[in-house]
């Protein structure tokens, strides 16, 4: 798969224990980092996603729905509250996600099936499922070839495949100045909401959270995304672009809060940070994302329908 690389590229194996223990160890805050919401507004995201992949929501809800790299439960746990999907299935390669995952669901008592997988090679009989999707879990994905070709094999006729949030090689670029400013100001930034400097406990590179820097393996250009959407058989290909001004100022603030311990960020201040994001979101939605090139949003969203039955 073309685009841009770790390391880790080359061993497939490597890359598949890094995405395990790094998720594992990142499981039990990651809903919290990432500022997840099971309410309201991250119904709203979900349901505006998943729009923006397919290019329109279906008139009924999918019947049976898989999800990839599910994570603590972001888009199923939202899909189904919103009854966009009547059966969900959540797969991740990290046991620890999806206990976070089960434990969300039952507090929204909300019904779910989990099963620890890896994409390239999924546990489920052929024709499965009227959707295939997830968020930002491709460019963590060693072989794409094959876990699409296995997206496909599970699949029912005239099924569909979508996926959001999945890094541009323009987004590796433009999120490299909002994270150098936001070290920059991290000191002046403690100082001010009185959080507290957090003090590692492990060097990067050995375990849990010092492994993020090796989780992510491709970032994509749409043709890369339209060229494996072809090459595995899809109809009806969509790619488009998502979040340009939001990802940016989120990565300032993300890089700013990850010098501070968690338990000292003022609540003030989380909200502030959610809100001020959300309003960035709702401008790139409706003034940049219909008007510029998919290839200058920092995140791209997919879709694809395998051929109805001959």
């Amino acid at each position: 798969m073309p685009g841009a690389t770790t390391t880790t590229a080359r061993d497939p194996e490597r890359i598949r224990d890094v995405n395990t223990r790094y998720h594992d160890a990142a499981a039990e805050t990651y809903d919290s980092k990432w500022g997840i919401d099971y309410g309201r507004v991250g119904r709203r995201q979900v349901r505006a996603k998943l729009a923006k992949a397919l290019g329109a929501l279906p008139p009924a809800p999918f019947d049976s729905a898989l999800e990839i790299g599910a994570g603590t439960g972001y888009f199923s746990l939202n899909l189904a509250q919103l009854g966009l999907i009547r059966r969900a299935t959540a797969t991740d390669i990290s046991p620890g996600m999806l206990a976070a995952l089960n434990a969300s669901a039952e507090r929204l008592d909300v019904e779910v099936d989990t099963v620890c997988s890896d994409a390239e090679q999924l546990p489920f009989p052929d024709g499965s499922f009227d959707l295939v999707f997830g968020h930002a879990v491709l460019h963590h994905i060693p072989d794409l070839g094959a876990a699409f070709a296995e997206f496909r094999r599970v699949l029912r006729p005239a099924g569909s495949i979508a996926f959001c949030g999945e890094p541009s090689r323009y987004g590796d670029v433009i999120a490299a100045l909002p994270k150098r400013a936001g070290l920059a100001l991290a000191p002046l930034w403690r100082r001010a909401t009185g959080a507290e400097l957090r003090v590692w406990d492990e060097e990067p590179g050995e375990s849990g959270h010092g492994l993020e820097p090796e989780v992510d393996v491709h970032a994509f250009s749409p043709a890369d995304l339209r060229r494996l959407l072809r090459d595995s058989g899809f109809e009806d290909r969509r790619v488009r672009g998502e979040e340009l001004l939001a990802n940016m100022y989120g990565w300032g603030l993300r890089t700013m809060e990850s010098t501070a311990r968690p338990e000292t960020v003022p609540r003030r201040w989380q909200l502030f940070a959610f809100r001020s994001y959300l309003a960035l979101q709702r401008v790139d939605a409706s003034l940049l994302e219909p008007r510029l090139p998919a290839e200058l949003f920092y995140n791209l969203v997919l879709s694809g329908r395998r051929p109805p039955a001959a």
